[in-house]
């Protein structure tokens, strides 16, 4: 009988590796050219008499509302110029960069075929940590200033937010707006529904940067993702004990999912974990849903209803 159960594992074991080697040599084969327009060096290497110029090539970056003496300030300013030079340390060559995003679209392109290849401008915007990356169907904005790495002297954040400064955030971020155009929103506003909805978030990552750590797809340090994975059967318990899964209060948003310092549970040890274990939770029981249920695919999953995904997850966090 264990001879048996083990060459069936065994089988299950091949069949699945063989699978992803289909799906890797797929992915490979689809090519993509990512054009990389660097408007943050446009910007601060043109001169402040040449802006009318820069101001033809770039329209859509110049409101017209915003007078000029905006842009001439920004190109001349001391401290601008010094993160513009910072920028360039890490950021001259781009060409690192531009080869992930291009292996990122190759995987897109797999799950979804119609998706068109989008040009990338590179900027240096308003250290505003809401606009690091925007995707806009054939569009890619990235705003270098907020990739420096999170010790960066210029940052004045709170410590969880730097921890999203890194370079290696930029594909997740990137993949995070994707995202909010191919999975379908909650309609319902239980925890439980906003829970599985960062999950699918997240597990739109697993499928599009399959070689990122978890921790660089939630924004965890390791000792964070340790201490989720220690305490998953726990926080579980936590929540069904509390009857919050199917509670609407907009707060539990602030305590579970959104980025935070620290998950919100109202105990004496909660600066002990990370923010977000919400999401977290809710990675797991997409996770589990996926796992159990291998005629599901990642495109019609993104689309299924929260609650049809609990019910077929079987998830059981293990103590």
């Amino acid at each position: 009988m264990k001879q048996y159960i083990f060459i069936l594992f065994s089988t299950i074991l091949l069949i699945s590796c063989s699978e992803k080697n289909k799906v890797k040599e797929a992915i490979q084969e689809i090519p993509v050219d990512i054009k990389v327009d660097r408007f943050d060096q446009a910007f601060f290497e043109t001169p402040i008499q040449d802006l009318s110029n820069l101001k033809q090539q770039y329209p859509s970056f110049f409101p017209q509302n915003v007078p000029d003496s905006v842009w001439t300030n920004k190109m001349s300013n001391p401290l601008w110029r010094e993160l513009y030079t910072e920028v360039q340390k890490k950021y001259k060559n781009f060409d690192k960069q531009t080869s992930e995003i291009e292996d990122l679209f190759s995987h897109i392109k797999y799950y979804y075929p119609q998706t068109k290849t989008p040009k990338v401008v590179t900027l240096i915007y308003d250290m505003d940590p809401d606009y690091k990356a925007i995707y806009a169907d054939s569009l890619i904005i990235v705003s270098l200033e907020l990739y420096l790495g999170k010790n960066h002297k210029f940052y004045e954040f709170p410590e969880y937010q730097k921890l999203s400064f890194e370079s290696s955030q930029i594909l997740p971020d990137i993949v995070q707006e994707f995202s909010v155009r191919k999975i379908k929103p909650p309609t319902e506003k239980d925890l439980l529904s906003l829970m599985i909805y960062a999950g699918k978030q997240l597990y739109l990552k697993d499928a599009l940067l399959p070689e990122y750590s978890d921790e660089d797809k939630i924004g965890y340090t390791k000792e964070q993702l340790q201490w989720a994975i220690t305490n998953q059967a726990d926080v579980w318990r936590f929540f069904i004990e509390e009857k919050l899964l199917y509670e609407t209060d907009p707060k539990l948003a602030q305590r579970f999912i959104q980025p935070a310092p620290f998950t919100k549970f109202g105990l004496t040890s909660d600066n002990e974990s990370p923010g977000r274990m919400g999401s977290w939770m809710g990675w797991q029981i997409v996770k589990s849903f996926m796992k159990n249920n291998t005629e599901a695919t990642l495109q019609k999953m993104v689309l299924m209803d929260a609650k049809e995904i609990f019910q077929k997850s079987k998830y059981k966090p293990k103590k």
